[in-house]
């Protein structure tokens, strides 16, 4: 073995320095991400969008993992792992600056650029930083490891959606949908570049602190690692080893189980302000539904807690996908099923309805998913562990085509439930299609069982217990 693994690996103590700097990166991933929750319901109002159109910003950040995960891989390739996060940091500020001018001309499409640009930058970040984690330490705990991490990026998606409507949307019960509709045309379009306007300085803030966590990184004592350290994949090109990652069944079926999970996670958090504000749920100051984001966070980095305290000692990441997925199977079913006038009073909060409730808990099912999928699916892959890093990023495409077809669903369902004279107290669009994610928890259950023990296309039973057994 190479010193550069012996000494990632030889105690925990090597670890210290990387996780740390990992766990703030994941905390700046969080903010980034977990900004697009209220982004949507505000940019239906600022840039006057239809519901299904206000899911593109979903769709414009998360494509971008999808179209840049395989030349991320070829940057960092060029440019190493160290050197890949740093620039992935630079083009994450680069997209912010880039609120500015489309805030100034309040563009809807270019806040879009501006958004797939801000992903283009979370793919590369995302595809040099997770093997990291894989690697610091034995690869049984890592679950435990990207639960710590997760809950740095949780926290942030919870803190992220308090600091916008702080200070960017403090203001919104100034700009009510019915407020905006009364004015004439010409005051209306001055209102709506006033709101619009309100974004531009906290993305240029963020834009610099971006900048000097990349500076930091390159700064940094982070090591460079080599999981390919007997050249036996180095030499072939990327579609060759494309070709030759996807020979593993654990790897393909692991895609599409994150893509599907990925699209549970995403609107778990990014629906949830939407359908608040379609149930009135508003608040004092009118903003309370931006704020509905955190509550799925805050049911995240409870799940992830939960991770650091029972993985691997008292539960296996195995089990634990299992039960994630058992639990979002269950709650997606109540969603649907419950009326959306049965209300709950929480501590310190409105009266909610409990069907809101529900969706911030599939965010306590969604937590174990991905630090359990990703190292299960990259078991036993060696040399390939880096190409199919990058081919799992672009299983993250799930956060992108399931909002749109969840808001065109709703909006559908919305518009044929008021064409036919149907009560807004009933059961809405938004609330039915959350049956869009029965699939994605099916197949969850599907590989915690069964899916991820693969590893030969050609038998439909697991080697991995005569693997086992061999060792």
């Amino acid at each position: 073995m190479s010193e550069i693994k012996n000494a990632m690996h030889a105690n925990q103590e090597n670890a210290l320095i990387p996780m740390v700097i990992l766990t703030a990166l994941f905390f700046i991933l969080g903010f980034v991400t977990w900004l697009n929750g209220p982004l949507i319901p505000f940019f239906e109002l600022a840039c006057e969008l239809t519901q299904s159109q206000a899911y593109f910003v979903a769709f414009a950040f998360y494509i971008a993992y999808f179209v840049m995960a395989i030349p991320s891989s070829w940057v960092i390739e060029k440019v190493g792992y160290k050197n890949g996060v740093s620039l992935g940091l630079l083009v994450i500020a680069l997209g912010a600056f880039m609120f500015y001018p489309a805030a100034e001309t309040r563009t809807f499409i270019l806040f879009l650029v501006a958004l797939f640009v801000m992903g283009t930058g979370l793919a590369i970040l995302q595809t040099a930083a997770n093997p990291y984690v894989v690697v610091i330490g034995p690869r049984e705990s890592a679950a435990a490891r990207i639960s710590v991490l997760g809950i740095a990026n949780k926290l942030a998606g919870f803190i992220a959606p308090l600091v916008l409507t702080a200070l960017v949307l403090s203001n919104m019960q100034d700009y009510t949908a019915d407020k905006i509709a009364a004015l004439d045309a010409i005051a209306k379009s001055k209102a709506l570049d006033t709101l619009a306007l309100q974004l531009q300085t906290p993305y240029l803030y963020m834009g610099f602190i971006i900048i000097i966590l990349a500076v930091f990184v390159k700064l940094s004592p982070l090591p460079e690692i080599d999981l390919d350290e007997d050249g036996n994949v180095a030499h072939l090109s990327v579609f060759k080893q494309i070709i030759n990652a996807l020979k593993y069944p654990q790897l393909v079926l692991g895609v599409i189980t994150l893509m599907l999970y990925l699209a549970a996670e995403v609107l778990a958090g990014d629906s949830i302000g939407v359908f608040g504000k379609q149930l009135g749920v508003y608040g004092e100051n009118g903003n309370f539904y931006l704020k509905l984001t955190s509550f799925t966070m805050t049911a995240m980095v409870i799940g992830y807690i939960l991770g650091i305290a029972l993985i691997p000692k008292y539960v296996s990441q195995v089990m634990a996908l299992k039960v994630s997925g058992i639990l979002g199977l269950i709650l997606v079913l109540l969603i649907v099923t419950i009326s959306p006038n049965v209300m709950i009073q929480l501590p310190g909060i409105p009266v909610l309805p409990l069907v809101i409730l529900l969706v911030a808990l599939m965010g306590l099912a969604n937590a174990l998913c991905w630090p359990a999928i990703w190292p299960m699916a990259l078991q036993d892959l060696g040399g390939y562990t880096k190409i199919a890093s990058a081919i799992l990023i672009m299983g993250i495409i799930g956060g992108a085509i399931f909002p749109l077809i969840y808001g065109s669903w709703a909006e559908t369902i919305n518009l044929a439930n008021e064409a036919n004279g149907i009560a807004k107290t009933a059961k809405s669009g938004n609330q039915i299609a959350y049956l869009i994610l029965l699939p994605s928890y099916l197949m969850i259950i599907f590989y915690a069982f069964k899916g991820h023990k693969y590893r030969s296309w050609s038998r439909s039973r697991s080697l991995s217990g005569q693997i086992e057994l061999i060792k």
